[in-house]
């Protein structure tokens, strides 16, 4: 059974907590522990993916025997409510018969064949692995399902309710950070009888809804009932992102993912986790998040991802803060502590600013905004609901006087990549040092508690700092693979490199450029803790051959760096025969 979680402990929640916006995201891979700060001292949670690697592996729970006096008292009981719950129940009956019906035709169960990359010895893969999870049809033949179920998929395969026929399937379009994906199917046979479902709004609190598809226990179709129970930003599990999600406490179970919860005759959200350890406490993507996928996608023919305004903010709940900072006592709004010096904001904004309105709706001192009637969500809701490139009006209190300002949001990219999902990892090899790019997957490899057990250096940058320029990578010496070139270098391994040469490091594209049309007679690279890596570069060329071939390596770098390695080879080549022309 592939039942895929994270573990929310203390150290990561005063990050996401104090971030109003998103990029100071958390690690996020399936089986991985996420460190997360908490007001609280200990660990308060776990999400759990539903989506099961064996929908036949069953699990029991027993229960102590009521006693016959407690059976007595339950029966008056019964008896005296019954009249009144009539009408609930006939009501309930209809709603429940309705989602069935809708689900028929519509429901579908998702079988996919995956294979993750290894980070640790990035030229090779791991296991074959299958999975199964739910979707549904949406309009324009479309499959709606998680980006969990699908992920790092190498074969996927389709079946509807009431057939026996499983038919191939297509991921056309897949965003991890809010855990969706589009499936498409070609097959004229599949597409007979079925309906599409069509999305809804967000449903209110204590409203009921059924959830559909095809959890663990059995191979037929399932219904749960729940009801919603709060409306706020939740971390998603698969991508590491807080973005709005509905919490219900009906029964998602393995299998449950990508499945709709229905709302009358229309979805109101996607199952894709629960919470371990609570009691049917289940989650469901909410239709805004949904529409604003699919909208990215018919936009421009791929996922394009969620806006972020690149600050994080602190709140201005006490009020001598606000005193100080010269905010009378109409106003409310959050203080700004960091930038992303790759957002607009960074031209525009200052670290200490007090944003006091978004788009016109003021802020409340602890970053919320209004979301109902009596119900309230972070701004980041509305930030992250903005096209990219879209731009927003805020409003900022600075030095005692208001300034308005227009600010273009895009997704942005951390520094170190929280996820590599549906893509090999980037590796390169000279003389046994095997160079990658410092990644989130990368430090999962530690094990389930990586974030106690990888290198504290390199979890502390990956979790806080901040790129610099575009296309930023901190790239390390990941491992040494043993030969008399690298002797006495062994320790050096999980260090960053900083310098080739003398030359700032930019990503690991850029240090095979280096290395690779090096003239010097020697190479001296600088590292973390001023340690320095220095060989006699055709000895170590030499030397390179020598270690892949013992170790079975076909290629001293991954595909990406050797496409464009030729590509420069051939543009070089190319000049060369113009200048030999001339």
């Amino acid at each position: 059974m592939l039942l895929r979680s994270i573990r929310t402990v203390e150290h990561l929640r005063r990050i996401s907590a104090s971030s109003v916006s998103a990029y100071l995201t958390s690690p996020s891979l399936v089986t991985r522990a996420l460190p997360t700060e908490s007001a609280l001292s200990s660990p308060i949670s776990r999400f759990y993916y539903s989506n099961p690697r064996n929908e036949n592996r069953h699990t029991t729970t027993t229960s102590s025997p009521v006693s016959s006096r407690w059976r007595i008292s339950i029966r008056h009981m019964s008896r005296r409510r019954s009249s009144a719950k009539g009408s609930a129940a006939t009501a309930g009956s209809a709603a429940y018969s309705s989602a069935v019906d809708l689900a028929m035709d519509s429901v579908v169960k998702i079988f996919t064949v995956s294979t993750s990359p290894s980070y640790f010895l990035p030229w090779q893969n791991k296991s074959q692995r299958e999975s199964m999870g739910s979707g549904f049809v949406i309009s324009g033949r479309r499959i709606i399902t998680n980006a969990h179920v699908v992920a790092d998929h190498s074969f996927v395969l389709v079946r509807k309710h009431g057939s026996p026929i499983k038919h191939r399937a297509k991921v056309e379009a897949i965003g991890h950070e809010c855990d969706l994906a589009v499936l498409v199917i070609d097959s004229e046979v599949f597409w007979e009888g079925m309906n599409s479902l069509e999305l809804g709004d967000i449903p209110l609190l204590r409203e009921e809804v059924f959830v559909v598809g095809y959890p663990q226990g059995g191979d037929n179709i399932s219904v749960t009932k729940g009801v919603v129970s709060r409306v706020e930003p939740t971390q998603y599990v698969h991508g590491a992102t807080q973005l709005m999600a509905i919490q219900i406490d009906a029964a998602i179970n393995p299998g449950n993912s990508g499945g709709p919860a229905i709302m009358g005759n229309k979805v109101a959200g996607v199952a894709f986790q629960n919470l371990a350890g609570g009691e049917n406490i289940g989650y469901i993507i909410p239709t805004p998040v949904i529409k604003h996928f699919i909208n990215g996608v018919e936009e421009s023919g791929k996922y394009t991802g969620f806006c972020s305004m690149g600050v994080s903010c602190q709140p201005m709940e006490n009020a001598q803060i606000r005193s100080i900072y010269q905010m009378s006592s109409e106003m409310t709004g959050v203080l700004i502590s960091k930038i992303n010096p790759l957002s607009d904001a960074h031209k525009i904004l200052k670290k200490e600013d007090v944003i006091l309105a978004f788009d016109g709706v003021p802020i409340g001192n602890d970053g919320t905004v209004p979301l109902r009637k009596k119900e309230r969500i972070t701004f980041d809701h509305m930030v992250s609901m903005k096209k990219p490139n879209e731009t927003a009006l805020v409003k900022v209190l600075r030095e005692g006087k208001e300034h308005e300002f227009c600010i273009t949001l895009r997704p942005l990219q951390p520094l170190v990549p929280v996820h590599q999902f549906d893509q090999l990892p980037s590796y390169y090899i000279f003389a046994g040092f095997v160079f990658v790019p410092l990644t989130q997957p990368y430090l999962h490899e530690y094990g389930e508690d990586w974030y106690n057990t990888c290198p504290r250096r390199l979890c502390e940058r990956a979790l806080r700092d901040l790129p610099e320029k575009s296309n930023q990578q901190l790239v390390i010496i990941s491992q040494v693979l043993m030969d008399d070139i690298n002797t006495g270098f062994e320790r050096l391994a999980e260090l960053q490199v900083k310098k080739v040469n003398g030359v700032e490091v930019d990503n690991l594209r850029h240090l095979c450029q280096l290395i690779e049309n090096c003239d010097a007679e020697n190479l001296k690279l600088d590292l973390d803790d001023g340690r320095v890596l220095a060989l006699k570069y055709q000895d170590a060329r030499l030397a390179t051959s020598l270690i892949l071939k013992r170790h079975r390596i076909a290629s001293a770098m991954s595909s990406d760096l050797l496409i464009e390695q030729n590509n420069l080879a051939t543009e070089l080549a190319a000049a060369s025969c113009s200048t030999a022309v001339v």
